[in-house]
């Protein structure tokens, strides 16, 4: 299966480096961020962004719902963990898997 859209749930550089490399794979992209995000590169840089929460992480990043809930909103066919905030969440794949 070739990936067609790839929501980044990450922030920072990491997100920048991910968009980069999925825009020269033809690959579209979406990036979640919080509030104190919006003016950020990555979200500058992404196809599409969507607002997950307050800038708090656990209002917003650490939310997998709010993630889950990004990707099927915006059709995202898989997503791209955040290094610093998902292995605080293990059960995330399992969650998306549910979801589909």
């Amino acid at each position: 299966m070739t990936i067609q859209k790839l929501l980044i749930a990450n922030r920072g550089e990491i997100a920048v480096r991910i968009i980069r490399a999925a825009k020269e794979m033809g690959i579209h992209t979406v990036q979640v961020y919080s509030e104190a995000d919006k003016e950020s590169l990555a979200v500058k840089l992404a196809d599409e962004a969507v607002c997950i929460g307050a800038p708090m992480a656990n209002q917003s990043y650490l939310c997998g719902d709010k993630v889950i809930d990004a990707a099927l909103k915006t059709g995202a066919e898989a997503i791209h963990p955040a290094t610093v905030f998902f292995p605080k969440t293990p059960r995330f794949p399992t969650r998306c898997a549910k979801r589909g």
